[in-house]
């Protein structure tokens, strides 16, 4: 199986002993960079929705983002993303062997770099994807990106062998891979807590979750849906009669 997850707008930057990779649309992402750094202050704020600390953040980030950036100047990708689906996969504790498997089969979906594995070297930066950043290729970047993604993810499906992709990432991201262009099939986890009503998704927790179960996966070198069933972590259970095809429920009591 192929898990992708989405990235996160917090990055922890800690000095990391790991052999990086290049990511395959390093291209692309230097050149929406370039884009991205002519823009003012009141455009990235209206870009991103960002207070003015944040657009000078980012605008010099941009600035600085290079074509060829210099090692110290990168981290790999799923080490420096530090949001709350991070806190689930807790990539830094994962072993050698299990980033191995995980660079073969978990891939980030990412506004500026596109796809990346989890080892692959990125520099600092923040661009949603559903920003709406005007490139030649159309208005946004789902213009932007078109079925490119979705190619990429059909390409490594057949290089592993597998028909299947869970989606652990969010609509914004997932967006990003137009299903008409998607051959694999779609696996989508979703996580609801249980707090005396109806079920309801508490998208604090489902984020966390979607790591959690892109982990799950990953240590257990899962390759058989039907084994996501087994995803207890956090005290979430697999609920059979919430579930559809292609749509696995887990729900957890207790959590507000």
């Amino acid at each position: 199986m192929l898990v992708v997850i989405s990235p996160a707008k917090r990055l922890d930057w800690t000095e990391r002993e790991l052999a990086a990779t290049e990511p395959a649309f390093a291209a692309d992402a230097a050149r929406l960079a370039r884009t991205a750094r002519n823009l003012t202050l009141k455009e990235l704020r209206g870009l991103m929705d960002i207070s003015p600390d944040l657009a000078r953040l980012n605008r010099d980030r941009f600035r600085a983002f290079a074509d060829a950036p210099e090692v110290e100047a990168t981290r790999p990708a799923a080490l420096a993303f530090a949001g709350d689906t991070y806190l689930g996969l807790e990539a830094a504790s994962l072993d050698a062997e299990e980033l191995d498997w995980a660079q073969e089969h978990l891939r980030i979906l990412s506004g500026l770099y596109g796809l990346l594995r989890p080892r692959d070297a990125i520099q600092p930066y923040r661009l949603e994807m559903g920003s709406r950043l005007k490139t030649r290729r159309g208005a946004s970047l789902y213009d932007y990106w078109g079925d490119r993604l979705a190619r990429a993810l059909n390409a490594q499906g057949a290089a592993l062998g597998t028909d299947v992709l869970v989606n652990c990432a969010s609509q914004e991201y997932f967006g990003a891979v137009p299903a008409a262009a998607l051959k694999l099939r779609v696996v989508t986890p979703v996580f609801m807590e249980e707090t005396g009503g109806a079920p309801r998704i508490v998208s604090f927790h489902a984020k966390r979750a979607r790591g959690a179960m892109a982990r799950f996966i990953v240590q257990n070198r899962l390759t058989d849906p039907a084994a996501l069933t087994g995803f207890d972590s956090g005290g979430y259970g697999y609920r059979a009669d919430l579930s559809e095809p292609g749509r696995p429920v887990f729900t957890r009591t207790g959590q507000p």
